[in-house]
């Protein structure tokens, strides 16, 4: 017999199977001997009171151990011969429309700008040693996009763009930890999220489809309204559906699709700075307790939002025991990013603490027209670039000097391996973003004690939450002007993070073999 059942426990029970075994025998009325085996089939922390308990569904098993439904296996076919599409872009939403689009029978072509993971980690490496910025390998670029060295958190609020759960076991079926099937939030980790990765490139390739790397998409083919293919470095690739999967950073594919008339559209973005934390602090603050975590809780993190001018400031893309990393994709830029390994296990906590900035803002800085956003962009991420005194150095303020309106006479030990500059960020920061986070921080520090200290480091910036621009398109997920078109992900503003971006490939790739 198998029962599922809900508990709340503390956490050194969750960590012990026996214990797990007499609790469920105590909530099922029956002697421990019966039980079988205890499987975890969710877990959630619960930390709003002063003992923090786990949240759990346990799928017990009595006096026999059943057979349970597997993880779901994709239906791979060999597409050689099968018609092709074109993807551009390797990232998640690039990497599940090829994958979906073999399931139901087409040959997949990625162009990916970028290098294969492997070659990646070289020019990631060279970057850290050099200095300077391959315009084509770097941390927003290649295989896998920004998330592959970006952490690889996989929680989404979109749930109603598609199946959560089966991207995380075609994620699973690819190499991840099944505990990412398990937990509320879960977390691949930068140290194993690449090979996933990789899997995924050789599952398109074993079933025919293709992944070319190094090859920049440079226009699209287009012939009266019905796109026919498109041009990499001088070279054609024809197909009659093309799905733009180029991710929120390719800058000059906006500009590309500007000069062939292609709509696209203004949306809100947010842009801030990172904010970095003694891990130790934020365990202390979110477990209620002076001791820390201890053996038995993970890296805490945390969740902030307010609401200052009507405008949301918030934390994004928190990563609890991990490091800062430089996320720029050109020379004579500055921007920062945050990642985490599987392990969690630096002392340091980093998150993005950004406001939103629409068409009114930018106006107001004199920022006009369709590219309003990616100048606005890009002046900050230059002017980060002078500040931190060129090079990958980061501009950085303590947090109480930032709120105080000071100059960092000294900083706190930071994971960005680069180095930090004492910058005045409050100076040279437009004032709106400026004045919005300083009274937002001040408020996230009365609702959380410790949260507001001068251990907690500013870096700048924090400017590639989102983008700036969208390619509009139909319900179908085509672009509503040009026929074959399938604007996805990030990049044409429909995603935000690997799994709703994963949807969102799919969800093209579905779109495309619904037409045949």
């Amino acid at each position: 017999m198998y029962k599922e059942i809900q508990v709340r426990i503390k956490p050194e029970e969750a960590a012990q199977e026996e214990e797990l075994k007499r609790i469920a025998a105590r909530a099922l009325a029956i002697v421990p001997g019966r039980i079988c085996r205890v499987d975890m089939v969710r877990r959630s922390i619960d930390a709003r009171q002063r003992t923090v308990l786990f949240n759990m569904l346990l799928g017990v098993h009595i006096d026999r151990i059943e057979e349970r439904e597997k993880v779901f296996i994709p239906a791979y076919r060999d597409v050689s011969d099968g018609k092709p599409v074109i993807v551009v872009g390797a990232g998640p939403a690039g990497l599940f429309a090829a994958l979906r689009l073999i399931e139901r029978g087409f040959r997949p072509i990625v162009l990916e700008r970028g290098k294969a993971v492997e070659n990646r980690k070289k020019d990631l490496n060279r970057l850290y040693k050099t200095g300077i910025v391959n315009d084509d390998s770097n941390f927003g670029f290649g295989e896998g996009g920004a998330g592959t060295f970006s952490d690889g958190k996989l929680y989404t609020r979109s749930k109603k763009r598609g199946d959560v759960r089966r991207i995380l076991e075609i994620l699973v079926h690819h190499g991840a930890a099944e505990h990412i099937l398990v937990d509320a939030h879960p977390h691949v980790g930068t140290d194993k999220l690449p090979g996933v990765i990789v899997n995924i490139r050789k599952t398109i390739e074993k079933y025919g489809g293709e992944v070319h790397f190094d090859t920049r998409v440079t226009d699209l083919l287009i012939r009266g309204n019905n796109i026919y293919g498109v041009v990499t470095d001088g070279r054609e690739v024809l197909a009659g559906q093309v799905i733009l999967a180029t991710g929120h950073s390719a800058r000059d594919v906006y500009r590309m699709l500007h000069v062939r008339d292609v709509r696209m559209e203004a949306k809100d973005f947010a842009v801030g700075v990172r904010l970095e934390h003694p891990q130790r602090l934020i365990d202390c603050m979110q477990y209620h307790t002076r001791d820390g975590r201890g053996p038995w809780l993970p890296a805490a993190e945390y969740n902030f939002v307010a609401d200052i001018d009507g405008r949301g400031v918030y934390s994004f893309c928190m990563c609890p025991g991990g490091v800062v990393v430089p996320a720029a994709t050109a020379p004579g830029q500055q921007v920062v990013n945050g990642m985490s390994s599987s392990a969690r296990n630096t002392p340091w906590a980093n998150s993005a603490m950004v406001t939103a900035i629409g068409k009114q803002e930018l106006e107001s800085m004199n920022y006009h027209g369709l590219f309003a956003g990616l100048e606005f962009q890009e002046t900050l991420e230059y002017r980060a670039f002078q500040e931190g005194g060129g090079g990958l150095w980061a501009p950085g303020q303590r947090l109480t000097d930032f709120l105080a309106g000071k100059y960092s006479q000294s900083l706190p030990s930071a994971s960005y391996k680069p180095g930090v500059k004492s910058s005045l960020l409050h100076v040279w920061l437009p004032k709106m973003v400026s004045r919005r986070l300083s009274t937002a921080l001040t408020y996230f520090g009365q609702r959380a004690k410790g949260f507001v200290t001068a251990e907690a480091l500013l870096l700048g910036v924090e400017t590639r939450t989102s983008s700036p621009i969208r390619i509009p398109r139909n319900e179908e997920a085509r672009h509503p002007e040009i026929v074959g078109l399938y604007p996805c992900g990030e990049g044409a503003g429909y995603a935000g993070g690997i799994v709703s971006a994963a949807m969102d490939g799919e969800k093209c790739a579905e779109s495309i073999s619904e037409l045949f």
